[in-house]
């Protein structure tokens, strides 16, 4: 059994923005099933309800903070959540507020301090992105926990955490260069050992185009770092258990999937012609998500192909600019739902028959993960996690679980969609390819397994 402290600057259900906190959720969860003695730490923001939730205050003597217990759902693993309303009663998770950086400097104290309050030495700090990223240095300067190791997790190496100088003297220490601090890069520079959310993305981080200045560092540890893929919770996202779909469904039998589509066009005020595919989005407005190339083929590919579009999400204003007037010009066969909505995102999986994510650069995704299992053929850039966890699908040999464009371009763009549409034509293959993809395994008890893995390397150094 391992002592794991996990810390996460977000956490489903509590407080969310993205990938992380289903991660934060999903990871420990699955260690303490595997058995080790995993907590989980957590700011606790103003958005959270701690009496809905049922969090209770642990009688500890802090300084500037109180510590509030919950569990994570569907397990025995206690969440701590650092209750400091100077820092966190704020509603956004994430701020432009002058003391940012301030604010998650004294949540990775706040949980060293936890930790020896609660006599809770861990033999791993896992830590997650810039937010928890000075834990590795922090321990160093107080010479606390000295047997413990430091995993530092990148989700997207993009965010960073830099600041003004002027806050490496809070940090207590010289981390400072051409007037900023950066809390990932010191981190990267302290942490035992690295991890980042796909195999394909270690390998893109260090590189000059994707490495966003930290290449170089990276390369020079490149020994020490890993990538593992993110896993899927199916409990949650697993077609023949999800209660958010109108109608359930197994590889074995696909009525619910086309009773989906069905109900979904009827719901979206879309065209119900027989044999037309269904593409479907659920993604973040920004370039990152290969959005300019949709921009600059869309329109002629719906002027020449069959197929219809659900796309649901929010984010930069050109982009819904752009998709709303998509909607207006093809009312009957592209629909935007701008915001997000959970129940729709589950329900666009189980309808489409295609789910496109044209991605410039995607550190892991999810997505992806979820169409598969939903008989959904995923058509990606072979970038990251999509590289890893979909691959090319060939009529002649019968293998294969999508559709894999490589060079990102709108051509590129165009040729996948084009394969795509092609391929579901062709009956026999198209059932071979949802096949395919329904048996893929990408579940956190596998995934879970690689960490203990590297918690085990890193004790053993």
């Amino acid at each position: 059994m391992l002592r794991i402290a996990f810390l996460a600057s977000e956490l489903t259900p509590f407080a969310k923005t993205g990938g992380l906190a289903d991660v934060a959720e999903a990871l420990p969860r699955t260690l303490g099933k595997l058995g080790h003695d995993v907590r989980v730490f957590v700011p606790l923001y103003g958005s959270i309800d701690f009496a809905a939730h049922g969090l209770e205050r642990v009688e500890v003597s802090t300084e500037g903070f109180a510590l509030r217990k919950g569990v994570l759902p569907r397990s025995r693993v206690p969440v701590y959540f650092i209750d400091a309303p100077r820092f966190f009663a704020r509603e956004a998770i994430y701020t432009n507020d002058e003391d940012e950086p301030f604010r998650f400097l004294f949540f990775c104290r706040a949980v060293i301090e936890a930790c020896q309050h609660l006599a809770f030495p861990p033999e791993v700090f896992h830590l997650n992105d810039w937010q928890t990223a000075l834990v590795p240095l922090l321990l160093k300067k107080a010479r606390l926990f000295d047997s413990a190791k430091t995993l530092l997790t990148i989700h997207n190496l993009a965010y960073q955490g830099v600041f003004s100088a002027d806050v490496a003297n809070a940090i207590g220490a010289r981390e400072s260069k051409d007037g900023i601090v950066n809390f990932l890069e010191t981190g990267l520079v302290h942490a035992d050992l690295l991890s980042t959310v796909s195999p394909t993305y270690a390998e893109e981080i260090q590189t000059p185009e994707q490495g966003y200045g930290l290449d170089a560092l990276l390369r020079r540890r490149r020994d020490e770092l890993v990538g593992i893929l993110n896993g899927v919770d199916y409990e949650t996202w697993s077609p023949a258990k999800d209660t958010l779909i109108p109608f359930r469904y197994t590889e074995k039998n696909l009525d619910g999937k086309e009773q989906n589509k069905k109900a979904l066009l009827k719901e979206l005020s879309l065209s119900q012609l027989e044999d037309v595919p269904l593409v479907g989005m659920v993604t973040r407005l920004s370039a990152q998500k290969g959005l300019d190339l949709l921009v600059e083929a869309l329109p002629e590919l719906l002027s020449r192909e069959s197929f219809t579009l659900v796309l649901l999400g929010t984010g930069e204003a050109p982009y819904e600019e752009f998709f709303a007037s998509l909607q207006e010009h093809y009312p009957d066969r592209v629909c935007f739902y701008r915001g997000f909505h959970n129940p729709l995102a589950h329900w666009i999986e189980a309808a489409a028959d295609m789910f496109l994510m044209p991605s410039r650069y995607e550190p892991c995704g999810l997505n992806q993960m979820y169409s598969l299992k939903y008989g959904t053929a995923p058509i990606v850039r072979k970038t990251g996690g999509l590289a890893d966890s979909v691959k090319l699908f060939d009529p002649a040999t019968g293998e294969g679980t999508g559709i894999v464009f490589e060079h990102f371009t709108a051509d590129g763009l165009r040729w996948a969609l084009g394969t795509a549409l092609e391929l579901y034509r062709d009956r026999p293959s198209w059932r071979r390819l949802v096949a395919n993809g329904m048996a893929q395994d990408f579940s956190w008890e596998r995934q879970a397994e690689a960490y203990v893995a590297i918690y085990r390397r890193l004790l053993q150094d």
